[in-house]
């Protein structure tokens, strides 16, 4: 009986210690950069971003601030000054090796361990041109990295890659980017819907067949990796949760409940509360990027926007035109309601 006790809890030891490795593991970003190009941990943001080509009002500029997150391209004049709308959902890494004819050699590699989901080999498909997404579990979530205008991919689908292996070579495939400008779009993403597809065959099929099933840009939406780079420097222990506590809420959208609500399942360390209610409220940033799922007792028979981050703009500017009018007063755009029901689809 004493051998059995002694076997039985040295099992449980065991299988504790297994799991808490796992989930520490899990939740470890340890990311590596996908390039040698290093500048952006030495302060040097021309030497680390491509720049972009701009024309504002008659004058012609390569701007490298173009080549990084956020709301960086395409400025507009307002009452309340120059307002940058074009929102650019990763970072644009600069090519470090060419060949003697100007092609870029850069290798491209995972930035953690992962398994392939997804290449992209027609370059017409996708502004992004050849590209690859390839999915990350940390904290038992899921995150896509995705890495585009790529001139040769050297993995497949299905493939499990680890952190800093070779994966392709850069390129300058994609809308709009000649040989001069070859570099590396990188994002890193959450997923909104895995019934992305139906919803895209729904509302936009129309107008453009989805060519990527449930890897289209639409339903995978950016973080700040760069700022998540250089906050892993100070503090390498960081978590995804963690890092995005500080990011700041521009507008608020209640949704009906819904059994294809899949936010709180993939990504549960965004909901607070729990779900007795008749509504989520959900909090996006600015660029539509959601941070909170709160239950509420507030009856909608579809998205409704509830809350806007008060400003003399109007709210299109606040919400990467999701919402419209003054922000005390704002309501949905159709475009709006349509990424509203992304989120639920099909109720």
């Amino acid at each position: 009986m004493m051998m059995r006790w002694s076997f039985l809890t040295l099992i449980a030891f065991f299988t504790f210690n297994q799991v808490a490795a796992a989930q520490s593991e899990t939740a470890t970003l340890d990311l590596a950069l996908p390039t040698d190009n290093d500048a952006i941990f030495h302060g040097g943001g021309p030497d680390f971003y491509q720049y972009i080509e701009r024309d504002y009002h008659g004058e012609k500029s390569t701007p490298w601030e173009g080549g990084q997150y956020g709301f960086v391209r395409d400025p507009v004049e307002t009452k309340s000054g120059v307002v940058y709308t074009r929102f650019h959902e990763g970072i644009d890494i600069r090519c470090l090796h060419r060949d003697e004819r100007g092609e870029p050699l850069d290798e491209v590699r995972a930035i953690a361990d992962g398994k392939v989901v997804y290449t992209n080999l027609i370059p017409s498909y996708s502004n992004y041109g050849e590209y690859i997404v390839i999915e990350h579990r940390w904290g038992g979530s899921p995150y896509f990295s995705l890495y585009g205008h790529l001139s040769k991919i050297d993995i497949h689908m299905g493939d499990a890659v680890r952190r800093g292996q070779h994966i392709a070579v850069m390129g300058y495939t994609g809308v709009g980017i000649n040989r001069e400008r070859a570099h590396l779009h990188l994002e890193l993403n959450l997923m909104l819907n895995h019934n992305f597809r139906e919803w895209y065959d729904s509302f936009l099929h129309k107008n453009d067949p989805n060519h990527h099933g449930i890897y289209n840009g639409i339903n995978l939406a950016g973080l700040n990796i760069a700022r998540l780079y250089l906050k892993l420097r100070e503090n390498p222990s960081l978590t995804i949760p963690q890092f995005l506590s500080d990011e700041e809420i521009f507008y608020k959208v209640a949704l009906p409940k819904s059994h294809h609500f899949e936010l709180p399942e993939l990504y549960p360390w965004m909901v607070s509360g729990t779900a007795e209610a008749r509504s989520w409220t959900v909090s996006f940033t600015r660029s539509g990027f959601p941070l909170r799922i709160e239950p509420s007792e507030r009856k909608v028979k579809r998205p409704e926007i509830v809350y806007v981050k008060p400003s003399s703009l109007n709210a299109s500017y606040l919400t990467d035109g999701v919402a419209t009018g003054p922000t005390n007063r704002a309501h949905l755009t159709e475009h709006g309601q349509q990424l509203m029901q992304l989120l639920i689809f099909p109720e």
